[in-house]
């Protein structure tokens, strides 16, 4: 089918591109700058600008019978007043002008949209979560339901939809294992805060594997935790990272450390969520990497 991707320039999007193309899909990218984002992925694949918070064109969807939504600002900096704005704005407003266009369209018949774990509030401890646990109250919490609420707005225009609440996508050219990775091989790295935050991952591949399967079984509805069954608390984590990259991780990042470097987006790497992929294990998806060490030893190889 011919699928429309938002986020096609980001950390997971030229994999996903790959993967659909792969799979015998049609590729049509919405993307700030068009020309860059072309000259960076596969021949055949085609685009269309799209700005979050301005309208887009139904035209601009060019006949796409799906459309997965990836795009939004990085959580991964410092929350001001502007940042918290920009954080917000790109998934609500983002969100809304990409479903105006595709009930406008008339063609799109599947919506896969991004949401994330941060949906279920960062005070839940060592509680299991599933997609039947309500909405935490912090602000991504809030960010999440605004964006989910968005998305499934297209559900009005016949469109089935399914939002893929993303757990930490693990790769060594992006996201949090990026970051880790410095620390770590210096022998300086260990646990953040007390240790017993849940970390929620899932292994890139796992991540483009689950987004397809949503993609490719449109009888599949609502949220859906993309995280790999088996989370593991943030000294466990560590232990584990350290050990496949043989390098000791002993060191310690108190909590005040964090929250003096990261203001309040430090509440992401000290609450976390314990989050299970409930919804999609059951729908038949099979994950390649379940475990954290063969996940790790795959991608650091």
């Amino acid at each position: 089918m011919k699928v429309a991707l938002t986020g096609a320039s980001g950390f997971l999007g030229p994999r996903l591109v790959q993967g659909l193309l792969e799979a015998g899909h049609t590729v049509h990218v919405l993307v700030r700058n068009v020309e860059q984002a072309l000259e960076r992925l596969p021949k055949g694949v085609t685009g269309a600008a799209f700005r979050a918070g301005e309208p887009l064109p139904p035209e601009s969807l060019a006949g796409a019978q799906a459309v997965i939504h990836l795009a939004g600002e990085p959580i991964n900096q410092r929350w001001n007043h502007d940042a918290k704005r920009r954080i917000r704005d790109s998934r609500v407003q983002g969100t809304r002008a990409l479903v105006d266009a595709m009930q406008g369209a008339g063609t799109v018949q599947r919506f896969v949209s991004t949401s994330a774990v941060g949906y279920y509030g960062g005070t839940h401890g060592a509680e299991v979560l599933t997609e039947e646990n309500s909405p935490g109250k912090d602000f991504l919490a809030g960010v999440c339901q605004e964006w989910e609420a968005e998305a499934l707005r297209a559900r009005e225009a016949g469109i089935r939809t399914a939002v893929a609440r993303m757990g930490v996508i693990l790769h060594p050219e992006g996201g949090a294992l990026h970051t880790m990775l410095p620390p770590f091989r210096m022998g300086a790295g260990g646990r953040i805060g007390s240790g017993k935050q849940y970390v929620s991952w899932i292994h890139r591949e796992d991540a483009v594997a689950a987004l397809r399967f949503l993609l490719e079984h449109p009888e599949l509805e609502g949220p859906f935790n993309v995280t790999s069954p088996e989370p593991l608390s943030n000294a466990e984590f560590a232990h584990t990272l350290g050990t496949v990259l043989g390098r000791p991780s002993v060191m310690h990042i108190p909590g005040f450390v964090v929250k003096a470097a990261m203001g309040e987006m430090a509440m992401v790497a000290l609450e976390g969520q314990r989050v299970l992929p409930k919804r999609l294990t059951e729908s038949g998806f099979t994950f390649h990497f379940p475990q954290l060490e063969p996940a790790l030893r795959q991608l650091l190889a």
